[in-house]
């Protein structure tokens, strides 16, 4: 009897350990936001294998952006990414976000990452905003681009502010570049609170 007990307690306790190892991939990314993004997608004429995420509720100095093989369902690359210093709230570890020019916040929803071009940040990406909450991206020069502040190495210590736009470390910037430019159709961005 108590064989039997003890290897029960030992299968449940390998089982939850599992279970917790094998969730890791969603304790950045939940499924559901996953699942509705393969839903948006279907039928379009977006990359059906490739998306990326922006989950702000990690803390700044943690990776909290990812490109996401959406066929396998396994994270490609994680990497730290800034949010607006609009975003900032005051004296509390929650954000706010906006779709107002000039607001400096971040805004959420999904946008398409479009083409490249050279301007005072080095390579960047355009991107258009697909919700109502991120619709005036465009308009406010809200792009995916590098800069010198971001660390490649998650830390304790909050990451350095954009002006709402998601700015990535060089290092992440050009593994990231890889992605999109190979890719032949557009690839969607979601970010997310």
């Amino acid at each position: 009897m108590m064989k039997t007990f003890i290897f029960l307690l030992l299968f449940l306790m390998s089982c939850s350990k599992f279970e917790s190892q094998n969730s890791d991939k969603y304790a950045y990314l939940p499924a559901s936001r996953i699942s509705e993004l393969k839903n948006f997608i279907k039928g379009k004429n977006y990359n059906q294998d490739l998306a990326v995420f922006i989950n702000f509720k990690i803390p700044s100095g943690k990776y909290r952006y990812f490109v996401y093989d959406l066929k396998n369902d396994k994270i490609l690359q994680k990497a730290i990414v800034a949010h607006g210093d609009g975003s900032v709230v005051k004296n509390s570890s929650s954000l706010q976000f906006s779709n107002v020019d000039g607001s400096h916040q971040s805004s959420l929803g999904k946008y398409e990452i479009r083409e490249s071009y050279n301007g005072k940040f080095g390579k960047a990406y355009r991107l258009n905003g697909l919700d109502k909450t991120n619709s005036n991206a465009r308009a406010r020069a809200i792009v995916l681009h590098s800069y010198y502040c971001i660390p490649d190495k998650e830390s304790a210590a909050p990451a350095c502010l954009s002006f709402g736009c998601p700015m990535l470390s060089k290092n992440a910037f050009n593994e990231t570049s890889k992605f999109i430019d190979r890719s032949e159709k557009t690839i969607i961005l979601y970010t997310f609170y």
